[in-house]
């Protein structure tokens, strides 16, 4: 695929996320999951992310705040990572609040990324090497299904793939020189946007 311009890759990623959000609304409510009343709270999931794109289209949302809120989010982001860091090293999962979340509310919702998007329900994913993937869903999700004899799943396969065609477009040759994203958000902010043009 050729480089795309940012302004054609974010298009199209927003068109991408509001299809994920349309697949996992209609699933959500074929399981009868809704996130009201939950006693857990997804945004403690300590997840990585793997993308340029989606790590790009962050900061646009970031940039898009007033100044003061973005430190606030870099400066809870500080924390995060050190916290975070600290527990993986005691050999714990961290369990924490992502530096973006704001009284239950995501501070940059319309630019959260993928996972934030689809993580709750029952999903599976095939990888390159045709091994397959399967999340059974957040604990609600869990327990609302135990009984289910058909549950709903999302092929986050395609999703993916399309997600992965975005990342070509915004990195062009690059792609093949750029080092691998492993990074919680809380990382992606700390470390502020990706150098795309090095």
């Amino acid at each position: 695929m050729k480089k795309m311009t940012r302004q054609a890759v974010f298009r199209k990623l927003g068109a991408l996320y509001e299809r994920m959000a349309s697949v996992y609304a209609e699933t959500s409510a074929k399981i009868g999951l809704s996130c009201e009343g939950c006693e857990e709270n997804c945004c403690t999931s300590y997840f990585q992310h793997h993308t340029y794109v989606e790590w790009t289209y962050l900061w646009q949302g970031l940039n898009k705040l007033p100044e003061d809120k973005r430190n606030e989010y870099i400066r809870r982001s500080e924390d995060y990572v050190r916290n975070a860091k600290g527990m993986l090293e005691n050999g714990m999962r961290p369990k924490i609040m992502c530096p973006l979340n704001d009284d239950g509310l995501c501070g940059v919702y319309k630019h959260r990324l993928m996972i934030c998007r689809m993580h709750g329900v029952v999903n599976t994913l095939r990888q390159p090497n045709g091994r397959q993937l399967s999340f059974p869903g957040c604990f609600k999700c869990q327990d609302l299904t135990k009984d289910m004899e058909n549950v709903p799943v999302i092929d986050r396969t395609p999703l993916y793939k399309e997600l992965v065609g975005l990342e070509m477009g915004l990195l062009g040759n690059r792609i093949r020189t750029m080092p691998k994203v492993d990074l919680t958000l809380a990382e992606m902010i700390v470390m502020g946007p990706p150098n795309l043009n090095g």
